[in-house]
């Protein structure tokens, strides 16, 4: 991939990071009775844009980037992002309620945080940083099954 384009797409692929962390900080301060639970996910996703940033620059400093490491659309990144953005609009003007914040959640987690690196996570990990990549990935998994186990919660106690 030529330098340029890695660059463009690192970059999109820590937006996402900053913009899914952006809304779970909207509904911790959305919704009081889930505060910790949704500022926990923030800052778990301020901590993935930071592993990226630092993944980005080792990585180009390197002058190579391991095979598979990006996603083939840079615009398939900016989708994403454009996604969350508009549900963080829609979300600060007409409020959710605890459980279709999940949904949203899930949604996203399954749109930005997956389709971008699975056929990458999926390889065995050529360097340590590599493995730093899939244990991100695998952070995003947890966060989607935390996410549904709040919402299966929040329904039961309906």
């Amino acid at each position: 991939m030529h330098q340029k384009l890695a660059e463009e797409t690192f970059e999109e692929g820590i937006r996402i990071e900053q913009n899914v962390a952006a809304l779970y900080a909207l509904f911790s301060s959305l919704l009081p009775d889930d505060a910790d639970f949704w500022w926990q996910l923030h800052l778990e996703e301020k901590s993935h844009a930071n592993l990226l940033r630092a993944a980005r620059d080792s990585f180009t400093k390197r002058g190579r980037l391991p095979e598979g490491i990006l996603p083939d659309s840079l615009e398939e990144l900016k989708q994403a992002n454009n996604q969350i953005s508009c549900w963080i609009d829609k979300c600060r003007a007409n409020p959710p309620g605890r459980a279709d914040a999940c949904r949203i959640a899930i949604d996203i987690e399954q749109s930005a945080g997956e389709s971008h690196y699975s056929r990458f996570m999926e390889q065995h990990p050529q360097s340590p940083l590599v493995s730093v990549f899939q244990q991100l990935n695998r952070d995003d998994k947890a966060h989607e099954t935390r996410i549904r186990k709040h919402l299966d919660a929040l329904s039961a106690t309906v």
